[in-house]
């Protein structure tokens, strides 16, 4: 099972990371999604969870939770946009987050925390970028992907 990674797109969605995301069998949005625009396009090519960043208000943005956790097979993975607001539940082997625009793939204490970075606008020298993670069974694994 193939999970497409996204965050602070900050209303620009890239060709290349949708036709990146294409064959995902599932789309994660960490947030800072800054229109409902993004969110029709990516659920036109997969199944969508997206939470609420800080940049996302108006009405639209309401409906999103600020958390969310999702099960893939035997996987639980928590998305929130901040990773300074995480109160970790138990249970959970993968955290996506967004927040810093810097990509980033890290495991602590058994738990893969990935930051699939910022799919949007371009922040000082950061990369754009987006993530997956690749899930088989109770495995997973994740990987960065720059344009």
């Amino acid at each position: 099972m193939r999970i497409g990674l996204i965050s602070d797109t900050h209303g620009l969605l890239r060709p290349e990371v949708l036709d990146w995301l294409q064959g995902s069998d599932h789309i994660l949005h960490a947030g800072d999604i800054c229109g409902p625009e993004v969110l029709e396009r990516l659920a036109a090519i997969a199944p969508l969870t997206a939470v609420r960043g800080n940049n996302d208000r108006g009405a639209w943005a309401q409906e999103l939770p600020e958390v969310r956790t999702v099960r893939f097979e035997g996987v639980a993975v928590h998305v929130l946009h901040d990773l300074q607001e995480l109160a970790l539940p138990t249970q959970v082997q993968v955290v996506v987050t967004g927040h810093s625009h810097k990509p980033s793939v890290a495991q602590r204490e058994g738990v893969l925390f990935v930051n699939p970075g910022s799919a949007g606008p371009r922040r000082f020298s950061l990369p754009i970028s987006a993530g997956e993670l690749h899930i088989e069974g109770e495995r997973v694994s994740a990987r960065l992907q720059q344009f």
